[in-house]
């Protein structure tokens, strides 16, 4: 049976830590996890047909990619599936940038090309789902990593091509996790089952354990009410001494959400927020229902890398603790990212 789009990606269970090692004899594999999209490259069965690249929900955005697609025509064999993620290269910032990856998906075919030279897009494989128009879905996971891998070797495979890196070894993920995650684009780990087979639109047998940092951030608004909020939304100080909302937290917990209504003082004339609207979630067109507050209290929240260049944090935050023994000047500045710098 030959695979053709839409084809739903396996999916992995978020957990806060790295799951316990398995019985001797099951193994697993650690993959590094990249910030970017996730996405299925199809290549035609024999000459004439044309490369196809699904994203996740399964639309297919290869006129918004052409310099991907193109690799794929010239370099990658017949009749071939690969499971990855999607990224782009900033040129001109020197990194990984999630946003210039929204702009090169939203681009029309007229302007693809342009932001390709400016954006390039590379494709960070970790799976294969079919080979000369084979299906490969019930072989276990170290099957068809083991091809994956001579997949790379037989074609001399390189950019915008690369394969995940992966290890056996928990000690090498664990570095990874601490170390690997600094760098710009890696915001965790995938652990599989090495016996495990690709289950389409499945999630349970992988396991995603995103780094998180504690830091620091301004309590500038919230939802609900002052006895008893439900989230907050947070923000740092430019360089220009502006408060920037810099993402909103989880709902608190009871025990949090009273603590912190303790502290909490509405806002005078002047707040540097009024007038502004903050997204229900990162990217959404949905809208929050907040109350600005006299922005001098300090939280401590746990964060994911998952941050864009403007230093805006993409995923919920989770609170930790209010810091009644920090100032606004210890806290972090707008754009420095996770680093906490309030001890």
């Amino acid at each position: 049976m030959t695979l053709y789009p839409p084809v739903e990606p396996m999916l992995a269970q978020a957990a806060e830590v790295m799951p316990p090692v398995r019985p001797l004899g099951s193994g697993v594999a650690y993959e590094q996890k990249f910030d970017g999209y996730r996405a299925l490259v199809f290549t035609p069965a024999g000459p004439g047909g044309r490369v196809l690249l699904q994203t996740r929900r399964g639309a297919l955005v290869q006129g918004a990619f052409p310099d991907l697609a193109a690799a794929a025509e010239a370099q990658l064999p017949h009749g071939l599936v690969l499971d990855g993620e999607l990224l782009v290269w900033d040129s001109e910032a020197g990194a990984l940038s999630f946003e210039g990856l929204q702009r090169r998906a939203a681009a029309r075919s007229r302007g693809a090309a342009a932001l390709a030279a400016r954006l390039p897009a590379y494709f960070v494989a970790f799976d294969v789902l079919q080979e000369d128009g084979q299906e490969l879905l019930q072989l276990p996971y170290a099957d068809r990593r083991a091809r994956l891998e001579n997949l790379f070797t037989e074609h001399a495979l390189t950019a915008p091509w690369t394969l995940c890196p992966m290890t056996t070894d928990l000690a090498k993920a664990r570095e990874w996790l601490d170390s690997w995650t600094d760098v710009s684009g890696v915001e965790g780990i995938v652990v599989k089952p090495q016996t495990s087979r690709y289950m389409p639109g499945h999630r349970g047998a992988w396991t995603k354990v995103r780094r998180r940092d504690t830091t620091e951030a301004v309590i500038g608004a919230f939802t609900g009410t002052l006895i008893r909020p439900q989230l907050l939304v947070l923000g740092r100080h430019d360089t220009g001494g502006r408060l920037r909302a810099v993402g909103r937290t989880v709902p608190l917990r009871p025990d949090a959400a009273r603590q912190v209504a303790e502290h909490l003082a509405a806002a005078a004339p002047g707040h540097p927020w009024e007038g502004v609207r903050f997204s229900a979630t990162w990217g959404s067109r949905d809208v929050l229902d907040t109350t600005l507050v006299h922005p001098a209290l300090v939280a401590e929240v746990s964060a994911d890398r998952a941050i864009d260049h403007g230093g805006v944090f993409r995923h919920p935050l989770r609170f930790q603790r209010l810091r009644l023994d920090v100032g606004l000047e210890d806290v972090p500045r707008f754009g420095e990212g996770p680093a906490a710098a309030a001890g």
